[in-house]
């Protein structure tokens, strides 16, 4: 097997996403569906909300051409769309990519939230989840952080003073608009959203890493101050074994792949753009939970630390993002190579598209844009920059 197949896979899936003007179905975007919105003692209620979603995540079969269900624009998507071609044009420089970055970031920009204290994008969907309620548009610190990046991503390249605008300004939402959990001293995690207090370690990191990169422009204190507390907030309930449960909620105690992964890709950034190297130990422990834990040796993706099936694609796509943000690909080349290569060969339809999840029986072969399409485009992006 060579890079050639890699190469083949990528161009099928750059196609796919291009065919379809990257929008597409999410696992999540269940509530959008016309029937459901027209039965009201449905749609008024939590638990019917929540079974209706899981109903649409879990099933193999598409339900959304029936029930209502359109394809559409999701922010965070056209971020990480955004963040790829930013790289592809590094590498190539041909105008074709710089016509795409200004679509993403015109799309990006129509979709913004209003009413915030700053820069803030959410989902094109309603979302239940156990600890709260998101409507559609809520903005969330995951999707805002996200954004904020890419949008700095294309500042690099093009200069535009109005994209390190935008991104300074997420930082506003970040501090003044979502909720805080205090931990010791001046530590804190940070909300998902302004409309709930749960506090989830990767969503806290994310907004962290957020807080360095802008500070890495704008050497503004308070911004670096605060993304030291929300690192050391989390890096205080790392496990002796470097692992991190999802977050602090009863119900959130699972270790996972690819939340993982954002931790330390956050830390690393953190550490790249602060010059803090304090965490440094947290950094390398988590590392070595992580790279030792979720892969196999034929190239599964574990989703859990504990057992492999589902195959999600967003822990292959995870792995290689990892990798080059931790500088360790060139000494785990092979293992990710194997990665690549068994979910290409397991999880990418000759159609292009990559599929959200396998399992031992029944597996999802939906193409999400979000969840599947967009991670997997900026991991082989990444790769292939590299």
């Amino acid at each position: 097997m060579t890079d050639k197949k890699i190469n083949i896979a990528y161009q099928k899936l750059m196609t796919y996403c291009e065919v379809n003007d990257y929008k597409g179905f999410d696992p999540y975007d269940g509530l959008n569906s016309k029937l459901f919105q027209f039965i009201p003692f449905l749609s008024k209620h939590k638990i019917c909300r929540l079974i209706w979603i899981q109903l649409f995540k879990k099933s193999p079969i598409n339900f959304r051409f029936i029930t209502g269900v359109k394809k559409d624009y999701n922010p965070k998507a056209l971020g990480l769309f955004l963040s790829s071609y930013c790289l592809l044009y590094k590498k190539e420089r041909d105008v074709n990519h710089l016509n795409k970055i200004n679509f993403f970031i015109k799309k990006i920009i129509e979709l913004q939230s209003k009413g915030y204290s700053g820069a803030s994008w959410g989902y094109n969907f309603d979302w239940q989840a156990k600890a709260f309620f998101q409507p559609r548009y809520m903005p969330t610190v995951v999707a805002s952080s996200f954004i904020a990046n890419a949008l700095l991503d294309a500042y690099e390249i093009n200069n535009d003073k109005i994209l390190l605008d935008l991104a300074r300004s997420t930082c506003d939402f970040i501090l003044k608009d979502l909720n805080r959990t205090n931990g010791k001293n001046d530590d804190f995690g940070l909300s998902y959203s302004p409309i709930d207090n749960s506090v989830v370690f990767n969503a806290s990191l994310l907004g962290a890493r957020l807080l360095a990169r802008v500070y890495h422009f704008t050497k503004e204190e308070h911004l670096i101050i605060n993304a030291k507390n929300i690192v050391n907030f989390v890096c205080s309930f790392q496990k002796e074994n470097g692992s991190w449960s999802y977050g602090t909620l009863p119900f959130h105690q699972w270790i996972d792949n690819f939340h993982t992964g954002y931790n330390l890709e956050c830390i690393a950034d953190y550490i790249k753009f602060s010059k803090d190297k304090s965490y440094s130990n947290n950094l390398t422990k988590g590392f070595d939970y992580y790279i030792n834990n979720f892969f196999t040796n034929d190239g599964k993706s574990k989703y859990y630390n504990n057992k492999i099936y589902p195959i999600d694609i967003h822990a292959p796509s995870q792995l290689i993002i990892t990798l080059l943000k931790l500088e360790q690909f060139d000494e785990y080349e092979e293992m990710a190579k194997k990665v690549i290569y068994w979910t290409i060969d397991h999880m990418q339809d000759k159609r292009g598209y990559f599929y959200y999840q396998k399992n031992r029986l029944l597996s999802s072969r939906i193409p999400y844009m979000r969840w599947s399409q967009a991670w997997m485009f900026n991991a082989l992006t990444c790769y292939i920059y590299r």
